[in-house]
Protein backbone atom coordinates (compact mmCIF):
# COMPACT_ATOMS: atom_id res chain seq x y z
CA UNK A 1 0.00 0.00 0.00
CA UNK A 2 1.20 3.41 -1.05
CA UNK A 3 0.88 6.68 -2.51
CA UNK A 4 1.43 6.75 -6.24
CA UNK A 5 0.81 10.86 -6.35
CA UNK A 6 0.60 13.70 -4.26
CA UNK A 7 -1.99 16.36 -6.17
CA UNK A 8 -2.18 19.96 -5.52
CA UNK A 9 -4.76 22.24 -7.71
CA UNK A 10 -4.40 26.35 -8.00
CA UNK A 11 -7.53 28.15 -8.09
CA UNK A 12 -8.76 28.34 -11.82
CA UNK A 13 -11.25 30.35 -13.31
CA UNK A 14 -14.05 27.50 -14.91
CA UNK A 15 -17.62 28.54 -16.22
CA UNK A 16 -19.22 25.13 -14.68
CA UNK A 17 -18.79 26.24 -11.32
CA UNK A 18 -21.19 28.38 -8.80
CA UNK A 19 -18.52 29.13 -6.38
CA UNK A 20 -18.06 32.67 -5.35
CA UNK A 21 -15.58 34.25 -7.85
CA UNK A 22 -16.55 31.38 -10.39
CA UNK A 23 -12.93 30.15 -9.62
CA UNK A 24 -11.99 26.21 -8.88
CA UNK A 25 -9.34 23.61 -7.45
CA UNK A 26 -10.97 20.80 -8.87
CA UNK A 27 -8.04 20.33 -11.26
CA UNK A 28 -5.04 18.85 -9.69
CA UNK A 29 -1.54 17.91 -10.88
CA UNK A 30 1.26 15.61 -9.54
CA UNK A 31 4.22 17.12 -7.54
CA UNK A 32 7.12 15.56 -6.56
CA UNK A 33 6.67 16.49 -2.83
CA UNK A 34 7.61 16.55 0.24
CA UNK A 35 4.27 18.18 0.56
CA UNK A 36 3.08 19.38 4.20
CA UNK A 37 0.04 17.61 5.42
CA UNK A 38 -1.91 19.53 8.54
CA UNK A 39 -5.36 19.83 9.97
CA UNK A 40 -6.54 23.21 7.82
CA UNK A 41 -9.52 24.06 10.84
CA UNK A 42 -12.67 25.00 10.59
CA UNK A 43 -14.32 24.97 6.49
CA UNK A 44 -15.40 29.00 6.82
CA UNK A 45 -12.26 30.36 8.74
CA UNK A 46 -9.44 27.75 8.50
CA UNK A 47 -6.94 27.54 5.66
CA UNK A 48 -8.90 25.31 3.32
CA UNK A 49 -7.31 22.01 2.40
CA UNK A 50 -5.21 19.84 4.63
CA UNK A 51 -2.23 20.23 1.77
CA UNK A 52 0.20 23.07 1.88
CA UNK A 53 -0.49 24.87 -1.68
CA UNK A 54 -3.81 23.25 -2.12
CA UNK A 55 -6.62 25.67 -3.55
CA UNK A 56 -9.98 25.23 -1.94
CA UNK A 57 -12.08 27.41 -3.58
CA UNK A 58 -15.42 26.99 -2.53
CA UNK A 59 -16.14 26.06 1.05
CA UNK A 60 -19.73 25.88 0.88
CA UNK A 61 -18.90 22.64 0.54
CA UNK A 62 -15.34 21.51 0.75
CA UNK A 63 -12.33 21.91 2.84
CA UNK A 64 -12.15 21.82 6.78
CA UNK A 65 -10.90 19.48 9.13
CA UNK A 66 -13.38 16.90 8.31
CA UNK A 67 -12.44 17.19 5.04
CA UNK A 68 -8.82 17.53 4.98
CA UNK A 69 -7.62 15.59 2.44
CA UNK A 70 -9.22 13.21 -0.39
CA UNK A 71 -7.91 9.97 -1.37
CA UNK A 72 -9.11 8.12 -4.57
CA UNK A 73 -7.22 4.63 -5.51
CA UNK A 74 -5.39 4.15 -8.72
CA UNK A 75 -7.49 1.12 -9.08
CA UNK A 76 -10.39 2.83 -9.35
CA UNK A 77 -8.71 5.52 -11.83
CA UNK A 78 -8.39 2.42 -13.83
CA UNK A 79 -11.52 1.01 -13.63
CA UNK A 80 -12.96 4.48 -14.74
CA UNK A 81 -10.07 4.69 -17.56
CA UNK A 82 -11.93 1.19 -18.91
CA UNK A 83 -16.09 2.25 -18.24
CA UNK A 84 -14.52 5.83 -20.31
CA UNK A 85 -12.41 4.86 -22.59
CA UNK A 86 -10.07 7.47 -21.87
CA UNK A 87 -6.80 8.54 -19.53
CA UNK A 88 -7.38 9.37 -16.00
CA UNK A 89 -4.23 10.56 -14.35
CA UNK A 90 -3.63 10.83 -10.97
CA UNK A 91 -5.56 14.28 -9.75
CA UNK A 92 -8.30 14.66 -12.61
CA UNK A 93 -10.80 13.14 -10.01
CA UNK A 94 -9.63 16.60 -7.27
CA UNK A 95 -8.19 13.77 -5.53
CA UNK A 96 -4.93 14.84 -2.98
CA UNK A 97 -3.74 11.25 -2.57
CA UNK A 98 -3.73 8.78 -5.39
CA UNK A 99 -3.07 5.17 -3.44
CA UNK A 100 -2.74 1.80 -4.49
CA UNK A 101 -2.84 -1.30 -3.31
CA UNK A 102 -5.83 -0.44 -0.76
CA UNK A 103 -9.32 -0.76 -0.94
CA UNK A 104 -10.82 3.22 -0.25
CA UNK A 105 -14.40 2.00 -0.97
CA UNK A 106 -14.49 -0.80 1.71
CA UNK A 107 -12.37 1.47 4.55
CA UNK A 108 -14.39 1.96 7.45
CA UNK A 109 -15.08 5.18 8.91
CA UNK A 110 -12.53 5.94 11.66
CA UNK A 111 -9.64 3.76 10.18
CA UNK A 112 -6.25 5.27 10.63
CA UNK A 113 -3.13 5.11 8.19
CA UNK A 114 0.09 6.19 8.72
CA UNK A 115 1.59 7.43 5.52
CA UNK A 116 5.26 8.11 5.26
CA UNK A 117 6.99 8.63 8.16
CA UNK A 118 5.13 11.03 10.31
CA UNK A 119 1.32 11.43 8.84
CA UNK A 120 -1.74 9.92 10.79
CA UNK A 121 -4.68 10.63 8.45
CA UNK A 122 -8.23 8.90 9.79
CA UNK A 123 -11.06 8.03 7.36
CA UNK A 124 -13.83 10.55 7.98
CA UNK A 125 -16.44 10.01 5.16
CA UNK A 126 -17.06 9.70 1.10
CA UNK A 127 -16.79 12.38 -1.48
CA UNK A 128 -20.48 13.06 -2.94
CA UNK A 129 -20.74 14.18 -6.73
CA UNK A 130 -21.57 18.04 -7.65
CA UNK A 131 -21.83 19.81 -10.35
CA UNK A 132 -17.99 21.31 -10.18
CA UNK A 133 -17.10 17.65 -10.65
CA UNK A 134 -19.47 17.31 -13.58
CA UNK A 135 -18.15 20.20 -15.46
CA UNK A 136 -14.62 19.29 -14.89
CA UNK A 137 -15.11 16.10 -16.53
CA UNK A 138 -17.11 16.99 -19.27
CA UNK A 139 -19.15 13.39 -19.24
CA UNK A 140 -22.86 13.66 -19.75
CA UNK A 141 -24.51 12.07 -16.66
CA UNK A 142 -21.39 12.01 -15.21
CA UNK A 143 -23.29 12.72 -11.01
CA UNK A 144 -25.70 9.67 -11.86
CA UNK A 145 -23.09 7.69 -12.83
CA UNK A 146 -20.55 8.11 -10.66
CA UNK A 147 -23.03 7.92 -7.52
CA UNK A 148 -24.31 4.92 -9.48
CA UNK A 149 -21.40 3.06 -9.08
CA UNK A 150 -20.37 4.03 -5.42
CA UNK A 151 -16.21 4.12 -5.70
CA UNK A 152 -16.35 7.40 -4.00
CA UNK A 153 -13.38 7.63 -2.23
CA UNK A 154 -12.87 8.83 1.22
CA UNK A 155 -12.11 12.30 2.65
CA UNK A 156 -9.91 11.77 5.72
CA UNK A 157 -8.94 14.17 8.64
CA UNK A 158 -5.19 14.96 10.09
CA UNK A 159 -4.56 13.07 13.18
CA UNK A 160 -0.55 13.68 13.41
CA UNK A 161 0.61 16.71 10.95
CA UNK A 162 3.96 15.97 8.69
CA UNK A 163 5.03 15.55 5.02
CA UNK A 164 4.21 13.77 2.12
CA UNK A 165 6.24 12.05 -0.86
CA UNK A 166 4.99 10.17 -4.02
CA UNK A 167 6.04 6.80 -3.11
CA UNK A 168 5.51 6.62 0.53
CA UNK A 169 4.41 3.51 1.63
CA UNK A 170 0.83 3.59 3.49
CA UNK A 171 0.21 1.21 6.34
CA UNK A 172 -3.27 1.24 8.27
CA UNK A 173 -2.25 1.25 12.30
CA UNK A 174 -6.10 1.54 13.61
CA UNK A 175 -9.19 -0.30 12.50
CA UNK A 176 -12.35 0.51 14.53
CA UNK A 177 -14.83 -2.57 15.99
CA UNK A 178 -17.73 -1.14 13.11
CA UNK A 179 -18.76 -2.13 9.58
CA UNK A 180 -19.52 1.49 8.85
CA UNK A 181 -17.01 1.40 5.61
CA UNK A 182 -16.87 4.45 2.92
CA UNK A 183 -19.37 2.60 0.42
CA UNK A 184 -22.26 1.86 3.00
CA UNK A 185 -21.86 6.04 4.05
CA UNK A 186 -21.97 6.90 0.98
CA UNK A 187 -25.04 4.87 -0.01
CA UNK A 188 -26.72 6.07 3.44
CA UNK A 189 -26.01 9.88 2.64
CA UNK A 190 -26.62 10.05 -1.76
CA UNK A 191 -29.40 6.95 -2.50
CA UNK A 192 -30.15 4.46 0.36
CA UNK A 193 -31.29 6.97 3.27
CA UNK A 194 -32.82 4.00 5.15
CA UNK A 195 -29.26 2.82 6.10
CA UNK A 196 -28.72 6.52 7.49
CA UNK A 197 -29.41 5.24 11.22
CA UNK A 198 -26.25 2.55 10.49
CA UNK A 199 -23.54 4.81 10.07
CA UNK A 200 -23.68 6.32 14.23
CA UNK A 201 -21.78 2.76 14.51
CA UNK A 202 -18.99 4.53 13.44
CA UNK A 203 -19.42 6.78 16.78
CA UNK A 204 -17.04 9.50 17.41
CA UNK A 205 -15.17 9.07 14.22
CA UNK A 206 -18.66 10.25 12.13
CA UNK A 207 -18.45 14.17 11.39
CA UNK A 208 -20.71 16.37 13.57
CA UNK A 209 -21.81 17.53 10.11
CA UNK A 210 -23.34 13.68 9.33
CA UNK A 211 -24.00 12.76 12.98
CA UNK A 212 -26.83 15.96 12.55
CA UNK A 213 -28.12 14.64 9.39
CA UNK A 214 -29.21 10.83 10.91
CA UNK A 215 -30.29 12.36 14.36
CA UNK A 216 -32.82 14.79 12.04
CA UNK A 217 -33.84 11.68 9.94
CA UNK A 218 -33.86 9.45 13.42
CA UNK A 219 -36.33 11.97 14.89
CA UNK A 220 -38.59 11.39 11.84
CA UNK A 221 -38.46 8.22 10.88
CA UNK A 222 -37.00 6.38 13.73
CA UNK A 223 -33.77 4.60 14.28
CA UNK A 224 -34.87 1.46 13.37
CA UNK A 225 -35.36 2.61 9.83
CA UNK A 226 -32.14 1.08 8.45
CA UNK A 227 -32.08 -2.37 9.98
CA UNK A 228 -32.52 -4.54 7.96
Amino acid sequence: MQLISVNLGRATAADYTDAEGGMTGIGKRPVPGPVHVAAPGPRSTGLGGGLEGDAVCDRRYHGGDHQAVYAYAREDLDLWERELGRELPGGLFGENLTTSGIDLNTARIGDRWRVGADVVLEVASARIPCRTFQGAMGEAGWVKRFTREARPGAYLRVIEEGSVSPGDPIRIIHRPDHDVTVQLWFRAFTTERALLPLTLAAGEALAPEARERVRLYVEKYGAGAGVR
